[in-house]
């Protein structure tokens, strides 16, 4: 158990140092050799646990996946917290923490790396959906929605944020955003079945810049 232990704290040890430097320098500024220097590691380590430098960023997605979900799920659990600000808090946690965050958005939009973005998107509408739908099922207990398909409804959410907020996917104007974000609040109240204004707080969310997804 102690070698499973030496080799599990030794991989998080070479994830964590290239989630430095992949922040610092750039993904493709960032050698294998600045890696293992920073580790203190000789390379056969490190090839031993990774095949590659792409297979590093790729582990660090894995891992920045199942972060998402942790915090979705934490945050969902919470009912000392208001069901509309839990369903805001769930989508504020699909932004990216960590010090390669602008990286990994920006290689993800390369189009070589078109599977690595396939990844985060399947995982947040697969994953993400049902937790918010759990979300809106106690909202229809409490009386503040009324959907019969309290499901497909956030996964037309989530689908939507993450494609039209996608800065890659859709360019738009501040104003073209401003436009969107009113469009889709107005909308999801509807699908929702929510009284006209309930949700007018996640506008402000997303313009402060907090809101969606970055990826």
């Amino acid at each position: 158990m102690r070698v499973v232990k030496e080799a599990e704290e030794r991989r998080n040890e070479i994830l964590e140092a290239a989630d430095e430097l992949f922040g610092q320098k750039g993904f493709d500024g960032t050698s294998t050799n600045d890696i293992l220097e920073k580790v203190g590691i000789a390379r056969g380590t490190l090839y031993y646990h990774f095949k590659s430098k792409e297979d590093i960023m790729d582990a660090l997605i894995e891992r920045y996946n199942v972060r998402i979900l942790e915090a979705a799920q934490e945050i969902a659990a919470d009912k000392s917290i208001p069901v509309s600000e839990r369903i805001i808090r769930v989508v504020m946690a699909l932004n990216i923490s960590g010090g390669s965050s602008k990286e990994i958005i920006e290689l993800i939009h390369k189009p070589q790396n078109a599977l690595m973005h396939q990844k985060i998107q399947k995982v947040i509408i697969n994953g993400v959906t049902p937790i918010l739908a759990g979300i809106i099922r106690e909202g229809i207990e409490q009386g503040l929605f009324s959907t019969p398909y309290p499901y497909e409804c956030m996964e037309m959410v989530v689908a939507y944020t993450n494609t039209v907020f996608d800065d890659d996917m859709v360019i738009m104007t501040n104003e073209e955003r401003a436009l969107r974000i009113q469009a889709f609040v107005y909308n999801a109240e509807r699908l929702l079945g929510a009284e006209s204004g309930s949700l007018a707080c996640v506008t402000q969310m997303f313009g402060s810049g907090n809101g969606g997804s970055n990826e």
